[in-house]
Order: structure tokens, then sequence, then C-alpha cells
């Protein structure tokens, strides 16, 4: 009680920092040191001391207090006292014996740097100084980032080009930002929902800018809304009549509309845009954190940004294929656009920049083509459409259609020379070649209506059997029998090439496969197999009507084309299945400080039901019984205190599931890792050891702590209150150990009581008492006992006697202590002699 007391005025008292005369006495200066020494963050007080000049001093923000800055060590010697001025002198004090420390921590953020004066003085009377010393304050991290918003909202249209931002977080952080701790990293936690286990979004780690992946570009569908046409009124009247055109049963007169669940859903469903806090399509969960991301003890905040998939209408219906020469009434509609913009103002121009462009673009965004084409005139064209609104400003990005001319078999094969003439001598071995016919097709080459066929129609003068035949596929002629001229002189051949059709059948599912979940393969005979290309989600489509078109890989021929009879319809309906609830993340990592306080909160575990249904949380797996879950709401909380030293990671399992139905229950592992805090000392291993007179050797000292690096070795060994002990040598050989050594022998058998004081890395230690004996020894190296003196033993007869009369003497004082009491009722009070008699036993 006495020590807290001094500290306690010490503080009030000792420490005045005015100009007034304090007295201290010599015990509170001397408890001062120590007090100071203890709080200086391991540095040694000799490292803070320095002569009575302009100074600059670099002190870390957030310190704890008292903290010791700097000793001024002056030369005058009737200095007694010092006085600052200037800034912060709430906060910066300064002793009688000079030293200046910090009554109060200081706040980077509210200052950087403090200029203040610093004068001695001899009772009141400057005789030194006045001295400028600069405090420069250092940035701790000590500030956590956080987002200027908790919720964000964003719409992204349907094939969103990916890498190309649609909307932005940003956090800020209160550190200094010329310093690591300012450098923040965005990441993306979670998405939700992701039943597919792909991630459709990503986000910019240096800038929070937030676009879709490859795959959400091309998996982003958005739910069907109503669409308007050119012009036409968004009211709410005009939904009234949509709905009565589209759902001409489902609103009986009696019913309000406002009443109709199924015009409030289409009601909802056009509204949604408006505030995608209400339904959002996908939430995620993205995080801000400082020193880039690249630390484990990085300061973290969280956000949520809410979007919505918003149906994209403006896209390429290219490459639209026409087939040349087709019938039909002209212009007649090839293909159609259409803007996010109701409104928008429609253009068509041809890429080629060429004379001919028989193309044209109605209001209503209809491509139209004006004339038959020609494939061996042009077989390409490009188109690209524009969307602007009345002031001539572009509304979306330009389409590029491509217009693929089809070809068709309207040309015959040619051959190159009308007739062509071959000679061949006599006697010439049967299978020798005559020639080759050459001939071509000006049809598409890549195509069947290109490739010939060459036969043998007649040949003159007749022979049985034919004299010649020809290769079907080269042209090429061969006689098929030795040649006399004395028979015949000359053969005349009629010869044709023939262009082939397509006997190959492909099928195509040509609408009604949203998110190409169906496929079809074919053995190539024909026969096409529909089979299931990704999972099928009862939540996301119920059902699906497909239509499989069944087409030649080649174009028709003229005046050719498909009917109903090569197309096919297929409905298919997805059956509900009973679905195990599913958690918003697969990961669920935690890292928390090992002093965290009970009942805080660590993590809240997310998990919906695809069906809807009401879900509860149970935690296992912890067998230390620190953590407990909220059944609810899937809050884990710390029910007791956190241990680094007993267990630095550990494991345990969260289960989410149906009520109704448990055994449909999901589990997620969830990995704790508790941060070490400086909540153990070093401490000797050992506390007593002994030295041989006449061999004396130094002792080993060797310390242990329970934390890790930065709280743990090396550490430091000294005497208590830094004061050299003449006799004694104090080093340290390593980061967990020292050396004791013994200057002077003593004189006789002698046990030391040393105080050392030990302290980590982060300075932190106590005073521990270490003993050590300065003895004879034996030759085997042990302190050598004398023996007792043997004369003053006793047998083992006199011995038990000495104990039975002990033992008789204490029966007898028994009795007659429980008479004395006994009679106590009759007289109170002893008479001389008894009390005589009783001091004789006694």
């Amino acid at each position: 009680m006495g020590l807290l007391r001094s500290l306690s005025s010490l503080r009030s008292d000792s420490l005045d920092l005015s100009a007034k005369t304090v007295i201290m006495t010599p015990m509170v200066h001397l408890l001062l040191l120590p007090l100071l020494f203890s709080i200086a963050g391991g540095k040694d007080l000799e490292e803070k001391k320095g002569p009575f000049e302009n100074t600059m001093l670099d002190v870390p923000e957030g310190t704890p207090v008292p903290y010791p800055m700097h000793q001024f060590q002056v030369t005058h010697p009737g200095v007694n006292n010092f006085r600052l001025s200037g800034e912060g002198r709430e906060k910066i004090k300064i002793s009688r014996d000079g030293w200046l420390y910090l009554e109060k921590s200081l706040d980077w953020s509210q200052e950087e740097h403090y200029t203040i004066m610093v004068e001695a003085l001899a009772d009141d009377e400057v005789v030194e100084g006045p001295i400028s010393v600069i405090i420069n304050v250092l940035d701790v991290n000590n500030n956590a980032p956080y987002f200027n918003q908790t919720d964000y909202t964003a719409v992204v249209r349907e094939n969103k080009a990916a890498g190309v931002p649609f909307t932005r977080v940003f956090a800020l952080d209160q550190d200094d930002p010329k310093t690591p701790n300012a450098r923040l990293s965005y990441s993306l936690v979670s998405q939700i929902p992701n039943k597919q286990h792909t991630l459709l979004f990503q986000i910019n780690p240096n800038t929070g800018e937030i676009s879709t992946t490859e795959e959400g570009e091309r998996m982003l569908k958005a739910r069907e809304g109503i669409k308007y046409g050119r012009g036409e009124d968004q009211s709410i009247e005009t939904l009234k009549t949509k709905f009565d055109e589209y759902c001409p049963g489902n609103n009986p007169q009696s019913i309000p509309y406002e009443a109709n669940p199924f015009f409030t859903c289409v009601e909802r469903a056009g509204m949604r845009n408006a505030d995608p806090l209400e339904d959002p399509d996908y939430t995620l969960i993205v995080r801000v954190q400082d020193l880039g991301g690249e630390s484990e003890n990085a300061l973290s905040g969280n956000a949520r940004v809410h979007i919505v998939v918003q149906q994209n209408l403006w896209f390429s219906p290219g490459p639209i294929i026409v087939k040349e020469n087709l019938l039909g009434n002209y212009p007649m509609v090839i293909a159609k656009v259409q803007s996010n913009d109701p409104d928008a103002i429609y253009s068509l121009v041809q890429k080629e920049r060429e004379l001919k462009f028989p193309f044209q673009i109605t209001e209503d965004g209809e491509i139209l083509l004006t004339e038959p084409l020609d494939r061996e005139d042009k077989n390409m064209y490009i188109l690209v459409v524009f969307a602007k609104d009345n002031n001539d400003q572009e509304l979306e990005e330009p389409l590029e259609i491509q217009v693929i001319v089809g070809d068709v078999n309207d040309n015959a094969p040619m051959c190159e020379k009308e007739e062509s003439v071959f000679e061949v001598q006599e006697n010439e071995p049967v299978g020798s070649l005559v020639g080759k016919l050459l001939a071509h097709d000006i049809d598409d080459a890549e195509t069947l209506n290109a490739q010939l066929t060459y036969t043998i129609l007649s040949q003159n003068p007749p022979t049985t059997p034919i004299v010649f035949s020809i290769d079907a596929a080269s042209g090429e002629i061969r006689a098929l029998r030795s040649l006399q001229r004395k028979e015949e002189q000359a053969y005349h051949l009629s010869t044709v090439g023939i262009s082939l059709g397509s006997s190959l059948i492909e099928f195509h599912i040509s609408s009604g496969n949203d998110g190409n979940v169906f496929a079809v393969e074919t053995d190539g005979k024909g026969v096409g197999h529909l089979v299931i290309a990704k999972p099928l989600d009862y939540e996301s489509s119920k059902d699906y009507k497909l239509q499989i078109d069944a087409r030649n890989p080649e174009p028709l021929m003229k005046n050719l084309e498909y009917g109903r009879e090569s197309t096919a319809f297929v409905s298919v309906s997805v059956t509900d299945v009973d679905e195990a609830p599913e958690f918003s993340l697969d990961i669920l990592d935690v890292t928390v400080p090992e002093n965290t306080t009970k009942g805080s909160v660590l993590l809240t575990v997310e998990a919906k039901d695809p069906e809807g249904k009401e879900i509860g949380f149970k935690l296992d797996g912890d067998t230390r019984g620190w953590l407990e879950i909220d059944a609810a709401t899937g809050e884990i909380k710390t029910k007791d205190n956190l241990d680094r030293e007993t267990l630095e990671t550990f494991e345990v399992t969260v289960t989410a599931f149906e009520k109704e139905n448990p055994e449909k229950s999901s589990e997620r592992v969830v990995s704790v890792r508790l941060l070490d805090v400086n909540d153990n000392i070093p401490r000797l291993i050992e506390k007593q050891a002994f030295i041989c007179v006449k061999k004396p050797e130094p002792v080993i000292i060797k310390a242990q702590d329970g934390d890790s690096e930065p709280f743990s070795k090396p550490f430091t060994f000294t005497f208590a209150h830094g004061k050299k002990t003449p006799n004694w040598d104090l080093k340290p050989i390593d980061d967990t150990a020292a050396i004791l050594t013994l200057k002077k022998i003593p004189t006789e058998d002698k046990t030391f009581t040393l105080p050392i004081n030990i302290k980590d890395k982060a300075g932190m230690g106590v005073t521990q008492s270490f003993e050590v004996r300065v003895c004879n020894c034996t030759e085997l190296g042990y302190c050598y006992v004398a023996p007792a003196d043997r004369s003053s033993r006793l047998g083992m007869g006199p011995t038990i006697g000495i104990l039975a009369g002990t033992l008789g003497f204490c029966v007898v004082v028994f009795i007659v202590v429980i008479k004395r009491v006994n009679k106590g009722g009759k007289r109170k009070t002893l008479t001389e002699e008894e009390e005589r008699e009783r001091n004789v036993m006694m």
C-alpha cells in the first residue's frame, strides 16, 4: 500500500510541470525511474538521455501513459526544475529531473507535429535555454479502413463485357496516407447466390471497380420484365392494359388490380429496377484491408453491393445467313434490333462503304433486305446499326451485324473446253492414262454445290464392253484394253460433270434454351439425342419449351425451303427436389486476438434454403468450449476466454439445417486462428544455482515466454533498477539466456539472492529472484554439507521415552483443564495458591 501511495503521489505531485517549486523526496525519485523504465517500450533509458540542446523526437501515437520521451542533462549545477511553453502542454509534461514525458497519448490524426520550448530553472530563474523540441508523431495502424457506404446499389446489363467496370466502391482510412497503414486493397468475399460455385463478378484490388468476369459476361440473365415500345407511356394505366392483353384470364372484373397477386407481381417486376435494395439479383460482400492486404495483421472493413441484372435488348442478331436468289416479297425483314431506350432513333450504314447497299432499317429496329442477293457477286455484308436520341447523341455502342449470303446450287458445272482431244499410242498397256477432263463450278467451293462427279454418257463407235473409263472424282480417262489403229482410228466420248447435294443432318436448338442448359448430340445417322448440358435448377426455371430444327450443313437447292416437318418442339418440366440449405461462403476463416472479450461476435454465418424454408444452425467440434452459435441468426460468439498459448488454431463445424426436416443439412468448417497478445512475461526456467569456491564457473540463466513473435524473444537480462552489482556480472549469450559471473570469491559459504529483471522484445517483464549459493564442493562437484555432532544424537530408546513423557504431560493438563471448567460455575476466580499450582504445572 505504501508503494501504491507513493506512485499516486508521484503522478499528482512530483511530476508537476509548472514553474512552481515542487518537493520530490528521495524515495519518490527512486520510484520514478523504474516506473518510466517499465513503460518505455523496451528501450533502454540510457538511449533516451541527451544534452540540453535543440532536439527532434519521433514518438508513436497511442502509447501507454505516462510515456518517457527524453531526459535532458544540464551542465549548470543549480538546476532544480524545468519549464515548458508552446504546443500540446496539456499532453506533454516535464519532471523536475528533466524527463520529458507524455501525460496523454498522442493522436496522429489530430496533430502530426508539436513544437515546444524548454527552459532550465534554478529556483525559478532561467539559467539555461530556452531550447526547441520538435516532436514528430508517428502513425501506427490503429484505424481500420471503412467504406463510405455500408450498402451500395448497381445495375448491370446482360452480356456486359468482362473487365469493363459498371460500378465502384470506395473506402477511407484515417491513418497516414504516406505509409502502408493507409494503403488499401479491395477483395470480393462472397457472391450471393452462387449456386454453381462460379464467380460472375470481380473487383479491382486497387480501385474498387466492379466488373463482370468472363463467366458473368456469358451467364448473367435478367428476370423477365415488361417491355415497352417506341413512344409508349410507361404509366400504371399502360401496365394494366398490357396485363389484360397478356393475362386475360387472371383479372376478374370484381377484383381490383391492386388486390390481384398476379398484377402486383408484374408491377413489382416493372418497378424493381428503381431500388435494388428491395429485390436484388445478386449481393456481393466486399472487403477492404489496409497494409495492402498483404499482412495477416491487416485491419479490414466490409460492405454489401446489391446488384440488379437488367435485360440487354441491344445485341447483335448476327451473323445472319440469307440465301442467294431468295424468293419472296421485297423489302423483307431479315432481323430486328432493339435499344434499351424505347425512344431510340435507329440508323443503318454499310461498313465497306460500297455503292450497292440493299438494306434498310425501320423506326422499330427491323432490318429490311430490299432485293435478292447473289453470292457470286458478294458473299458477305457488314452492317453497322446506331441508336441515338433526338439530339443525335449515341444511346448505345454501335452494333456490327454480319450478313452472310448463303450459297445455293444455282450454277451448272462447266468444262474448260467444249471439246477436248487426247492422243494415245497403239499397244499401250491396259489402264494407261488417256487424258484428264477439266471442269469447274462457280458455286461455293466449301460446299457440295461445287463438288463434281464425272460420268461417260456415250462412246462412238459403241463397243461391248466399253473401251474407256473415267474417274468419277478426278475426271481421268483410262483405256480398259490395248488399242489398235487398224480397228479404230478415233473414239468420241460424251461426258458430264454433276454437282452433289447433302445427306448429313444437323440438329440445332433455335429457341427456349436459356442458359444453354440443353444440347443435342447426333450419331451422324440422322438421330439426335437431347441431353442435359448444365445442372437443372427448379428455383431458376420450372419449364422449358425447346424448338429443335433439323438442317443440312449445306444450303438447299434453288427453290427449296425447310418446312414444318424439319422442326420439332419439346417441352421439359423440372421436378422440384427438396435441397439442403446453401451457405453464402465456401470458405469460413476468422482471425481474432486471443484477448477477445466474452460475448464478442466473431463471425455471422449466412445460409439460405433454396425452397425458402426456415433453417437453424448448430456448432460442433469445439473441444475447449470457447464458442457458441445463435441457432436462429448464425452468430458465432465467444462464451469463454480464448488462449493462444493453449491452442493457436482450431476448427469447428457449423451445420445449417431445415427445421422441418433436420436431415436436410449442409456443413461448413470454420477455421479460427488466434492472434497473440502480450499476456505472458519471460520467466526463469531455474531459480537456483551454486558455484564452487575452488573452481568457480559462470552460471547460465535461461528464461521462456509463452507468447510468440513479436512479444517473445529476444529477452533482455539486467539487474533490477538498472544497477550494477560490484561482485557480479550479467551478460546475454543468446535470445533466451544470459551468463552470470562471480567476480570475487567470498571467504565463507554464502547464499546470494539476486534481483534480475527479464523483459521480452516488447519491453514487458518483471523482476525475479535468482538464488546462488557459493560453497565448497565435493569431488563430484556438489556443495559439501558437514555432518552434525554424533554426541548430540539420541538413541531409539531415549527418543521414545521423550515422546511418551510429552504425551502423558498433555493428558494431565487436559484433565486438569476439564475439571477447572466444571467448577467454574461455583467460583469464578482462582486462589493465589491454585494459580501458583497451575503455573508450576505449565
